[in-house]
């Protein structure tokens, strides 16, 4: 069957199809779990790991798991995926993860998180998110692109053996497997304490399972295809900029997975929140302002591009194959965004004011 679609409309579009069913279910899920890396973030800072942490905890293992099992079973290969093949900056992980930890507590919501919320009827997502994408086109081929380079050139690693983190701690695809299956035991367990809606804990589930099978889809694709398919999964710093420009540009040559996950992605979101009642159009006030807002949006353009992915793409997407600067960076990302978090508490007096990580209301992450 797959064969023959790709005889039929050529690998543009059926890997744009596939980037498009990923999208749904990864929207539709993550806006149901209220998957946020910066809510879980903002409960660790706290010292009161709930519900929101046990979601990213959740979603972080499923993939890794269904991810590890997939390569286990020989259905994916992941050694010619960019996070491992090619050379990659350690540099770029720690500075760009520092920086989009940074942006994504200004801009209450990663570059995902602001995707999926811009669907509900949320402006100030939808603002950021335009504004973190420029930034990243900008980073990408602009004027950005020589302090992108500098920077991401101070410290290397070749690609191969040397981006893979199980070659340094010497252990097989299968005991990932297992070992990362541990994560959920702490996260089922902050789930039923909290009693977190059976529902949403799917939904996270679902949205793990999301990146497995992008990761799957595009290298069953590249395995059939005769035209060159890159193996890759979720993302979404890299493919808005490439759906900005199918927008404004070219809209058939830059058919490719990212920009398919893209309008799949707000897609599946729009239709979660109008079957649940939760679409509302939501502005800047006066205890939301701009102008933080759109530093942290900057922050995240630059340092998503410098960093190799954003909070999904390198700290879900790239540690699921156990790409080293994958690790790095989500690691890197946790600490900017714990550090700023608790910075920003100070400085307005609210430290110790655990009352914005409480409940599970639709504005949590933005």
């Amino acid at each position: 069957m797959l064969e023959t679609l790709l005889d039929r409309f050529g690998s543009d579009w059926v890997v744009s199809l596939a980037g498009l069913l990923v999208g749904l279910l990864f929207g539709a899920a993550a806006q149901h779990s209220r998957f946020c890396l910066r809510a879980a973030v903002v409960e660790v800072a706290d010292r009161i790991p709930g519900v929101r942490f046990a979601i990213w905890l959740v979603t972080f293992s499923t993939a890794l798991v269904a991810t590890q099992i997939a390569i286990t079973l020989g259905y994916l290969d992941v050694s010619d995926a960019r996070q491992l093949a090619a050379t990659g900056s350690i540099s770029g992980a720690v500075i760009g993860g520092l920086m989009f930890g940074c942006g994504m507590i200004l801009a209450r919501g990663c570059a995902s998180r602001l995707l999926v919320l811009s669907a509900t009827g949320n402006l100030r997502a939808l603002l950021s998110g335009l504004v973190l994408t420029l930034v990243a086109q900008a980073s990408l081929r602009g004027v950005l692109s020589v302090p992108r380079q500098y920077l991401g050139s101070l410290w290397t690693i070749e690609g191969g053996d040397s981006r893979n983190l199980l070659t340094y701690i010497h252990i097989s695809p299968f005991a990932a497997t297992v070992l990362t299956s541990l994560m959920l035991i702490p996260a089922a367990a902050l789930i039923i304490h909290n009693k977190f809606p059976l529902s949403r804990s799917i939904a996270a589930i679902a949205v793990g399972l999301a990146i497995a099978f992008g990761w799957i889809a595009t290298y069953q694709i590249a395995l059939s295809s005769f035209d060159i398919v890159a193996v890759s999964s979720v993302s979404f710093t890299g493919p808005s900029t490439d759906t900005l420009m199918v927008l404004v540009n070219n809209p058939v040559s830059s058919l490719n997975f990212g920009t398919g996950l893209v309008v799949g992605v707000f897609c599946g979101s729009a239709f979660m929140a109008a079957l649940t009642g939760e679409m509302k159009i939501q502005r800047f006030e006066a205890d939301t302002p701009m102008e933080r807002y759109l530093a942290g949006a900057t922050l995240m353009g630059f340092g998503a591009m410098l960093a190799g992915g954003c909070a999904v793409g390198a700290g879900v997407t790239g540690s699921a194959i156990f790409a080293l600067t994958a690790w790095i960076a989500i690691f890197f990302m946790w600490a900017g965004a714990i550090s700023t978090h608790i910075v920003l508490q100070i400085w307005t007096g609210q430290a110790g004011n655990h009352a914005n990580t409480a409940g599970i209301g639709m504005d949590a992450g933005q």
